[in-house]
């Protein structure tokens, strides 16, 4: 029977704490890996290059280090191999090893990479590279196809890097020729994961019950959580990164009189959002709970969403997905205090993106679908079309009345 390899510690930090490794190269990993394979400092150089390189967003960057970061634990602890020696081969054995790693590898929940310690930034024993509340108690993990497809994807980008600063040769992703046996195809569109009516009521008037109990610290969370769904915001669109940093005088009148709201979001594209009365009036709260006047002014760079404690908005997006846990947490109690068991089961599966998404959802079914399109940065009316229950709805009426005998 196989030895388990030993848990590794992470390889690289938060975006924050990241040092700028084009300006200080990789003297050694043995602060990683004792064990590392020969050009292990190669090997961390290109990939801390890679990872560093998407650092505009904070999403994207932390999806690119957990995948990068999960391989070359796999290539160094598992294989103790360099990445220059791995081939098709390889490939499909790192994708068996995802779809079960080890269990002393992954934790019940996120634990922070890094402490500190004397100072220094240590790895926290506890962290662990993978996360599922089931495998953790003695269930199963699992790989989803979403996630998957994000691993592919990420692997293949970091090879087609590595080619064109001439570390290797090929990309072996591009050799796996039945790469289709790992990828299933779905026919027709990819259900939107989004909010119920019911659980949307629930969470925005927990939002709002929060905020009255607790102004000083929850009238931030109603406008987080109104923004996410009125504006259909991304949660890098709400925190202060290299490319942008959101302010209230992003919030901006024409010529007309209407309000519109400012930002950049996906691909580094900015977009204008149309700001309905109800997201104005949210507004409005939200700038007197600071003591500020209703409406922002021409250019004011007050931060859009601040810190409770320092100056400047927030920064992270971990903080931002805490704000809205709570609320989805405080929601699921009350739903299951009046009976609605199972709807807030299915509330335990929501993330910031379904507010998004549901906002999207509950808009094109009164507005126009370019209208709705360019308020949501969409690339396409067919991004858009995915939202559209209709077509879906009336299959389902229409198989409501087969017989079976």
């Amino acid at each position: 029977m196989a030895k388990t390899p030993s848990c590794p510690p992470a390889f690289f930090d938060t975006l924050e704490a990241m040092e700028n490794p084009f300006k200080n190269r990789i003297a050694s990993v043995n602060h990683l890996y004792a064990e590392s394979p020969e050009n292990a400092v190669e090997d961390y150089q290109y990939a801390s290059e890679f990872i560093y390189s998407y650092r505009g967003s904070p999403d994207t960057f932390n999806t690119y280090r957990r995948e990068i970061e999960h391989f070359l634990h796999w290539c160094w602890v598992v294989k103790r191999q360099s990445i220059t020696s791995i081939d098709r081969n390889h490939i499909e054995e790192f994708i068996d090893f995802s779809r079960s790693p080890p269990i002393t590898w992954i934790s019940a929940s996120n634990e922070a990479r890094f402490i500190l310690g004397s100072g220094e930034r240590k790895a926290n024993p506890e962290w662990r590279p993978y996360t599922s509340s089931t495998a953790s108690n003695g269930g199963e993990y699992a790989l989803s196809q979403s996630s998957l497809q994000s691993l592919l994807g990420v692997l293949s980008s970091f090879f087609n890097y590595l080619i064109q600063e001439e570390y290797i040769k090929s990309n072996p992703l591009g050799q796996l020729r039945q790469k289709s046996k790992f990828i299933r195809k779905h026919q027709g569109a990819n259900k939107i994961r989004r909010l119920s009516p019911l659980q949307w009521e629930y969470t925005i008037g927990c939002a709002e019950k929060m905020a009255a109990e607790d102004p000083l610290v929850h009238e931030r969370s109603l406008f987080i959580m109104q923004a996410l769904f009125a504006m259909y915001l991304r949660i890098s669109e709400l925190v202060v990164t290299p490319r942008w940093e959101p302010q209230m005088g992003h919030f901006q009148p024409d010529t007309d009189g209407n309000w519109w709201f400012l930002t950049v979001g996906k691909g580094n594209k900015e977009r204008e959002v149309s700001v309905s009365d109800a997201m104005l009036e949210a507004l409005k709260r939200y700038r007197l709970s600071r003591g500020l006047s209703p409406l922002p002014s021409t250019g004011e760079s007050t931060p859009l969403v601040h810190k409770t404690r320092g100056k400047g908005g927030i920064s992270s997006t971990r903080q931002i997905r805490a704000i809205v846990q709570r609320c989805f947490d405080s929601a699921a109690a009350a739903m299951r205090r009046d009976g609605f068991v199972d709807d807030a089961e299915r509330l335990a599966d929501a993330t910031v993106h379904w507010l998004r998404h549901t906002g999207i959802s509950e808009d094109v079914k009164h507005r126009p679908r370019e209208h709705v399109r360019d308020d949501a940065g969409h690339g396409s009316s067919a991004i858009t079309d995915r939202y559209i229950d209709v077509e879906r709805a009336e299959r389902h009426a229409s198989a409501r009345s087969k017989v079976i005998k």
